[in-house]
Order: structure tokens, then C-alpha cells, then sequence
């Protein structure tokens, strides 16, 4: 009988000196037959590695939680670039050159220790724009330091609830996750303590639906500490929502106003109170200005089939109300887009042509008739959305198209929402009613 020997580590060791500049990440989730001894062996490899790295990564975030700076640290910090820096006297501005920069370097290691030396690199100090003195600006700086703190303590706070330590989390750890945060952002303070795991659900969403484009039912890690998601999340540190107009808490979907929205939409969308949502009721969504083909489309390609129902009588749970909230609400990304695109995509061939334009754009016709709007060709609409995404293939538009064309969400909106197509028809009647609200 032939000899076995323990697996190799040298990956597993690969991975462990890149645990600071990056997650480790071990993906066991695929499914893999154990009927070939080949594949069982492999098999075997992978979770000694597996077991390896999480003893050790344990360690390592010990280790970088130890390092990692405090908000008194931080406080100090800042204390010191203000009191070593000088002001630019044409834009008062305060600034450091190298030597200043060296000299706080010494001052801040002496009073907070070894920690806070690795920001202070040669190399660190190239990054930021220098004026004709070689000077920087201090605040950059300084934000740069918060900023690479807060990621750091995200991901290590992200794996530490990452109970597999596959690098990638689940709604249940990204719920945990949010609901860990919750005592320390300063806009959620007066949440009701029923309204959290409401909270939480409709919060770690939203992530799903930008980290997780597969829909696997898990988010990468480092995909989430790099998203725009992540960085809305804690613009909610901010001390008081005094400080945020009323239109920034509405545009933040992780504030307590929005996701209060978000719950009450659906409450009122639900005449019969069963908790799903049927075509009719969706369809007065928006006070009715989407079309009814994309209402259809969207019940076809988004309601899971099975879970409500069977054929014409499937519902929309709150998971895929969710869904449609956020591709509606983000039609101008390409996570946004792909949504819709599946619901315009009539035939399943992967692109638009002109007839199915002018199918879709037919309903938007009908009701902006019926709303006593001048009489519309639909020819030329047509015309000028081809000119708009001026795609590869003059005969076809995809939905790498109308990524790329930068205009793919106006598109979008012109297709399936009477009103996104009357605020296209008014475009520049809004641009000039803009200057004039900001004046008042």
C-alpha cells in the first residue's frame, strides 16, 4: 500500500503573507465529487488547508487588531499634523513638506507607538499632491490614515463573523455584521429596537445586490470593503441627521429614513396584507407610471417560481421587492441595468432590436396620451435612443451597450416609466429650474 504524506502548505503559507494586504480566501463552496481517489485526495488537501488557515488567520487578526489605530490615537494624531504643519499663506491651507512630514513621523511613534509608523512611508508620501514647494495638504493625509483604519477594522470585524473563513459571507453574517455597527452610527442612535432585524435585512440587501451579481447567496469580502455600499454605510457616523439634508437621508438607503420608506411602500403596495406582492398591486408602484409589459417581464425574470405560487398566480416576496427597489433606484449601474435588461430582453436573445424597442416603447406611448401630452411618433423615439447608445452592432443594442454608453439608466427609464420618459422630453426645462431652486 502506497505511502500518504501529509498535504502541502505552500499555498496555504502564499496565503497567509498576504493576510495583510489582502483577505484570505479559500473557496470550498464548490460542489465536488468524492467518487475518484484523485478527487479525494484533493479533496482531503483542501480542508487541511482550510483548517490551517483558520487557526491561523485567528492569529493574524489578533495580531492586526492589536496594531490597528484608536480613535484617541487618531485624535493625537491629528493634534500633532496641525501643530507641526505649516499655512499656505495665498490658500490657507495647512501643509507639509517631507521634512515636516518626517519630523511628525518621529513625534507621533514617540507619543503612540510603532503602530502608527507604517503610514508614515517615503512611499505614502508620494501619493498625495504636492504643491510647487514639494508641500502636501494635511487633511488628505489624515483622512487617508481614518480611511485604511476603518477598512481594516471592517475586515477584520467581516472575518471574524465569517464562520467558514471562506472569504465570503452570508445574509445571516452580513445581518450580524450591520447589527454590530448599529451602537456606533450616530444617525441610527434612534432606531426602535423593533424596527433592527427589519433593519439589518433590508441594510445587508442591498450589498447582495451589488457584491453578489451570481446571486449565490454569499459576498466576497474584499468585494465588499472596495464597494460604494460599504462607504454609504458609514457616512451614517456623521453626529446627527440635522447635519444631512432631508434629500441626502433619502438618497442614503441605509438611513433610517429610507429603510422606513422601503418597509412602508411595500406595506401600502399590499392591499390583501398576505405579505407578497401580485401584478395588479406592484403595478401601483411609482403611482402607476411604469408600463405593464415591464411589470410582466419583471414576473417572469425576477419572482421565483415555486415559493407563491404557480404560473399567472406567482407573488413578489419582500427579498425581490427589494431587488426592484434597487435596480430601479440604480439605473445607472451596470448591477442596475442588468436587471432591467433582463426584463427588456423580450425574446431571450441577449440584445434589443427595433421591434422590440418599439413594443416597449408602445405603453409608455399609451399613457403618455392619456395624460394629454402632445401627439409622439415613435419612430423618431426610437431613432434617437439607437443615436443615444450608438451601439457596436447598428442593428442590435446590448447591455454591454448601454453600460458603456454612460446613458443606459435615461434609456432605461424612457422604455418602461412614462414619467422617466417625460423628465427625458424635459430635460432642459429641469436644467434651468435647477440654478433657480438652489438661488431660493
Amino acid at each position: 500500500m502506497a505511502r500518504t504524506t501529509r498535504p502541502p502548505l505552500d499555498g496555504a503559507y502564499r496565503q497567509l503573507r498576504r493576510c495583510f494586504g489582502s483577505e484570505i480566501f479559500v473557496d470550498i463552496s464548490d460542489p465536488v465529487s468524492d467518487s475518484d481517489p484523485k478527487i479525494r485526495w484533493s479533496l482531503r488537501q483542501r480542508r487541511y488547508c482550510l483548517i490551517y488557515l483558520n487557526r491561523s488567520s485567528r492569529k493574524v487578526l489578533e495580531l492586526q487588531s492589536d496594531i490597528l489605530l484608536n480613535a484617541d490615537d487618531l485624535d493625537t494624531m491629528w493634534v500633532y499634523l496641525r501643530e507641526n504643519c505649516v499655512i499656505d499663506d495665498s490658500t490657507g491651507a495647512e501643509k507639509m513638506n517631507y521634512e515636516d512630514f518626517f519630523q511628525i513621523a518621529s513625534i507621533c511613534t514617540e507619543q503612540i507607538g510603532a503602530k502608527c509608523r507604517r503610514f508614515f512611508s517615503p512611499s505614502n508620501f508620494m501619493k498625495f499632491e504636492k504643491d510647487e514647494s514639494g508641500r502636501i495638504a494635511i487633511l488628505p493625509f489624515y483622512l487617508y490614515v481614518m480611511r485604511t483604519v476603518s477598512l481594516t477594522q471592517a475586515r477584520i470585524d467581516m472575518s471574524e463573523i465569517d464562520e467558514d473563513s471562506d472569504g465570503f459571507l452570508q445574509p445571516h453574517e452580513m445581518e450580524a455584521y450591520i447589527r454590530g455597527l448599529i451602537p456606533n452610527l450616530a444617525q441610527l442612535q434612534d432606531m426602535p429596537g423593533a424596527f433592527v432585524q427589519m433593519y439589518c435585512r433590508i441594510a445587508a440587501h442591498k450589498f447582495f445586490f451589488f457584491c453578489d451579481p451570481q446571486r449565490r447567496g454569499k459576498a466576497c469580502i474584499k468585494k465588499v470593503l472596495l464597494s460604494n455600499c460599504l462607504q454609504e454605510l458609514m457616512e451614517l457616523h456623521q453626529e446627527s441627521e440635522e447635519e444631512v439634508t432631508d434629500h441626502e437621508q433619502a438618497e442614503n438607503w441605509f438611513s433610517l429614513t429610507c429603510t422606513q420608506r422601503v418597509c412602508d411602500m411595500f406595506l401600502a403596495l399590499d392591499k390583501d396584507m398576505n405579505g407578497t406582492l401580485s401584478k395588479q398591486e406592484l403595478k401601483e408602484y411609482a403611482d402607476g407610471t411604469l408600463t405593464e409589459i415591464f411589470i410582466e417581464r419583471v414576473f417572469d425574470e425576477h419572482v421565483r417560481r415555486g415559493k407563491t405560487g404557480a404560473g399567472n398566480n406567482r407573488e413578489m416576496d419582500f427579498e425581490s421587492f427589494l431587488d426592484f427597489v434597487l435596480a430601479l433606484e440604480n439605473k445607472d449601474t451596470p448591477e442596475g441595468l442588468a436587471y432591467i435588461f433582463r426584463c427588456l430582453n423580450l425574446n431571450g436573445r441577449g440584445f434589443l432590436t427595433t421591434a422590440d424597442v418599439h413594443s416597449l416603447f408602445r405603453d409608455v406611448h399609451h399613457k403618455w396620451t392619456e395624460g394629454g401630452n402632445y401627439e409622439l411618433c415613435i419612430e423618431d423615439v426610437r431613432d434617437e435612443i439607437w443615436d443615444m447608445v450608438k451601439p457596436v452592432d447598428p442593428l442590435r443594442i446590448t447591455l454591454a451597450d448601454l453600460v458603456a454608453c454612460k446613458q443606459g439608466g435615461t434609456v432605461a427609464s424612457m422604455l418602461i416609466d412614462v414619467r422617466g420618459f417625460w423628465a427625458h422630453d424635459n430635460r432642459e426645462n429641469l436644467l434651468q429650474e435647477e440654478p433657480e431652486l438652489e438661488a431660493e
